[in-house]
């Protein structure tokens, strides 16, 4: 009997984290970022949606933890309340840096049963890893002096080791919504913590923008910027041709440079193009211009509820400028561009354009002209 043989999986991802032989050549930034850890440098990456912010990022943590780093993840948008801000900060602190450094269970978990509020810790029976929860209806100076204890840990517990320490505060722009008055006390902890890293992103630019930029706030000109732009043509190129090849599938070079051309090298969308046109192309042969079409609409029908969602919520002015730059990015605010799409009055333009852009909808681009944001939400909004 022959054994039976399993079918290549599709190389290409999307919607989740892109990671390892699925994750696009962002090499250079991965080694920035790299070195900014192991520098000791906090860091903030911003990005409009999907330009695979968290990809890069955990790429880089992966790569510095197979070296020997040490970090401890927390995504904010799991942690409405400082109370489940300290369970999630407690469980990456101990699992991540306080287990590797002391490497005996009781004595990593000192630390944990020394806070202000004690916490009730369980062991998953299925993996062995711990929980740690605080309860609720404590008195907020105790929460607060438990939580400000928890980020004193990680300089604490690496003090005399040599590995590098690195925190991850994803979808960063919530802080402000679990407590107003936490960014100022991160921030000053934060600074008396030079040795230990700081990574921060989010999904809302113009928050994050706000934290970071403005003067005003405690982490203005607290980490270095760093700003993802679409991937170049020619770096994407090569990736998606070695990615049909090494799954029994082959690539023409003139769809790759028409794959390019309808995703202008946008992260996420030039992924879930590649995986339609990767599902429509037959294992040992070719993908062609008519399995790149047939991968468009794919695409179209996949996006549909997402981008209905985001049009619905668009008033009739955005809805305008949106309709409008999908047949013609371009300046809106001009005499010309009004009177050739119908649009209202400039100041009424620019207050849509300022939401517009807010909700990454639409992009200014560096010559002071604007476009839809997302690749195939312009094709779908000529559609309607």
């Amino acid at each position: 009997m022959r054994p039976r043989v399993t079918p290549p999986r599709n190389p290409f991802r999307y919607g989740a984290l892109a990671l390892d032989e699925a994750f696009a050549d962002r090499e250079e930034e991965v080694q920035e970022l790299k070195f900014d850890v192991l520098n000791g440098q906090d860091v903030v990456v911003f990005a409009p949606r999907r330009f695979g912010k968290s990809s890069l990022v955990w790429r880089a943590m992966q790569e510095l933890v197979g070296q020997g780093a040490l970090v401890a993840y927390v995504n904010l948008m799991t942690t409405p309340t400082k109370e489940k801000l300290a369970e999630r900060l407690a469980a990456a602190i101990y699992e991540e840096i306080a287990s590797p450094v002391a490497r005996v269970r009781e004595r990593s978990l000192a630390p944990f049963r020394g806070l202000r509020i004690s916490p009730t810790i369980t062991v998953d029976p299925e993996n062995g890893g711990l929980s740690f929860s605080f309860g609720i209806d404590h008195a907020a100076p105790d929460v607060d002096a438990t939580l400000e204890r928890l980020l004193e840990l990680p300089a604490e517990l690496s003090a005399g080791d040599e590995r590098p320490v690195a925190l991850v505060f994803d979808e960063f722009q919530e802080v402000e919504l679990i407590d107003r008055a936490l960014p100022k006390l991160m921030r000053t902890i934060f600074e008396q913590q030079p040795e230990i890293a700081r990574v921060y992103l989010g999904s809302r630019r113009h928050l994050m923008e706000r934290l970071f930029n403005d003067e005003n706030e405690p982490f203005w000109r607290s980490a270095k910027k760093v700003e993802l732009g679409l991937i170049a043509p020619e770096r994407f190129r090569g990736f998606i041709g070695e990615r049909f090849r090494a799954t029994r599938k082959d690539i023409e070079p003139a769809v790759v440079d028409a794959v390019l051309g309808r995703t202008r090298g946008h992260p996420y969308a030039t992924q879930e193009l590649c995986y339609f046109l990767w599902e429509q192309t037959p294992f040992d042969g070719a993908a062609t211009a008519a399995e790149l079409d047939a991968a468009a609409d794919a695409v179209l029908r996949s996006e549909d509820t997402h981008f209905a969602a985001r049009w619905d919520d668009a008033s009739a002015v955005q809805k305008l400028i949106l309709g409008a730059l999908a047949h013609e990015p371009g300046r809106p605010m001009t005499k010309e561009y009004r009177a050739r799409h119908g649009l209202p009055s400039v100041s009424a333009i620019q207050a849509a354009l300022r939401a517009l852009v807010d909700r990454e909808l639409v992009l200014r681009v560096p010559d002071g002209s604007y476009r839809i944001a997302e690749p195939f939400m312009d094709e779908w909004l000529r559609r309607l």
